[in-house]
């Protein structure tokens, strides 16, 4: 197995407890559809942790989980206000668009991946009332943002009460949700319905799962029509309880939190030790399990061609983007860090 692999946590594997639960739950008989007691047992879980009553539905993958959440709140005229880097308006191939029968995402500026909230107050009024225009209906955040940048709970809150204060819902795209919540060491609650989020893709697959997400919904007057929308989207699962069961083990004996920081610390790791290596800029202010750093040139093909996989545009040479995941170990990291130091002194070397 290459070890050198930092291109996204999506190439980790299964934690070992939720493959245990899985192959346990294999036995037996259950409910379909969802109508099981693991899955009454996880919805019950969440409103523990969440601290609140809210509705749960399970779905298979994240752009699911952020699709149908948008769709809940937006009419096929209306908006979607992102961020211009989020993964709802980059990396979705349409499927916000396709969920809601045509709405629109209109991208917003930011630092760090962050909405600016002075960019999100001109939008949420922008077009308003005009029949020529798109409406705007959701504001959709992404915690922890693309760049591995995490708000904190005053952005949160503040941009919650531009959006309510103009009649807007919020969606919070949580791929890696779980990594933002330990960086604060807040409440799940603090940190979704107490700062103005209505509704929440709630990531776990790149945290540990096989392929399970949620979506969890704290405005439950639109969990009913969510529900038809699972079932068109085929999104269903008739034995649920396989993917359930996933989240179920997740949350036991603080696992999600446990992997989370593991990530979490990882790329903390790298990040300090790329800073320390000459000609190497590690870029804004990463706090999750992500970063994106430059690299002379000479540098980052060494590394590509020595076996490191890492995420890159060919038409930005020398921008890396780096992901660890739960299951990075500090020797994988050690590795990293001194195949750069090498190739760098070889670097100065030769230059």
């Amino acid at each position: 197995m290459n070890e050198r692999v930092f291109s996204s946590d999506n190439t980790a594997g299964v934690s070992p407890a939720i493959l245990a639960a899985m192959v346990e739950q294999s036995s037996g008989r259950a409910a379909p559809y969802g109508d099981d007691p693991v899955t009454a047992r996880v919805t019950e879980r969440l409103r523990e942790l969440f601290e609140c009553d809210l509705d749960v539905l399970i779905v298979s993958t994240g752009s699911a989980a952020n699709g149908l959440a948008l769709a809940a709140f937006t009419p096929p005229w209306g908006a979607v206000l992102c961020h211009t880097d989020s993964h709802v308006n980059n990396d979705e191939a349409g499927a916000p668009e396709f969920f809601t029968n045509g709405a629109k995402l209109i991208p917003l500026s930011g630092t760090d991946a962050k909405l600016a909230p002075a960019a999100l107050s001109a939008a949420v009024v922008r077009g308003r009332g005009v029949v020529h225009s798109v409406q705007p209906a959701v504001v959709s955040i992404t915690q922890a943002t693309e760049t591995g940048s995490v708000y904190s709970l005053d952005e949160l809150s503040e941009l919650g009460s531009i959006a309510h204060d103009a009649g807007l819902a919020v969606h919070m795209d949580g791929a890696r949700f779980t990594n933002a919540l330990v960086a604060l060491n807040v409440s799940p609650a603090d940190m979704t319905w107490r700062a103005g989020v209505d509704i929440l893709s709630f990531g776990a697959t790149k945290n540990g799962t096989m392929n399970a997400e949620a979506i969890i919904v704290f405005d439950r007057s639109k969990t009913e029509g969510l529900r038809f929308r699972q079932k068109r989207a085929g999104q269903l699962a008739s034995k649920m309880r396989f993917q359930s069961v996933q989240l179920d083990a997740y949350l036991a004996e603080d696992l999600w939190l446990d992997n989370a920081r593991h990530a979490n610390a990882m790329a903390e790791h790298l990040a300090h030790g790329l800073a320390r290596i000459p000609g190497v800029e590690v870029l804004g202010t990463p706090r999750a399990n992500m970063l994106f750093a430059i690299l002379p040139e000479p540098v980052f093909y060494s590394l590509l061609t020595s076996g490191f996989s890492f995420y890159h545009d060919e038409s930005e040479p020398g921008r890396a983007r780096f992901v660890t995941a739960f299951n990075t170990t500090e020797a994988d990291v050690d590795d990293l860090l001194e195949a750069t130091r090498a190739s760098s002194r070889v670097s100065a070397i030769l230059s």
